[in-house]
């Protein structure tokens, strides 16, 4: 993680389009309730979860590829710690992303030193939901 405490409320301030890996039809899921409350704290949110639905009503795109390069600055996870060496190659390869957060529980800190040698702002093992209501 190369984002400090102490950034992450500018970088929340400053990013308020988020695109969500796995953000889940289930609503007791973090994966979908987490999203759901930054949306309804203003923040606009679209999804990648590899089969189609309509939950919430949140666009759901099938892969990170199929956004758009404006969508994808500010990317959150909800996949395994072991998926994200793959997501990192695949973040690269299609650009554009500028911060990505590790959902609690999600880090990899080798795929992590990958993304932040490229200039990814990163934070890895914290809940986007928690670190909203502590800063705001």
């Amino acid at each position: 993680m190369n984002v400090k405490d102490s950034e992450i409320k500018t970088l929340l301030e400053t990013y308020k389009q988020i695109t969500v890996l796995g953000l889940s039809d289930n609503p007791s899921k973090p994966s979908f309730y987490v999203p759901d409350y930054m949306r309804n704290q203003g923040w606009s949110i679209v999804g990648v979860y590899p089969k189609p639905h309509s939950a919430g009503g949140f666009k759901i795109y099938q892969s990170l590829e199929d956004t758009d390069p404006s969508e994808r600055k500010f990317v959150q996870v909800f996949r395994a710690s072991d998926k994200i060496p793959g997501l990192v190659e695949e973040i690269l390869k299609l650009g554009g992303v500028e911060f990505l957060w590790l959902q609690l529980g999600i880090e990899h800190p080798e795929a992590e030193a990958k993304a932040e040698k490229a200039g990814i702002r990163v934070v890895s093992n914290r809940c986007l939901l928690v670190e909203h209501k502590r800063l705001f």
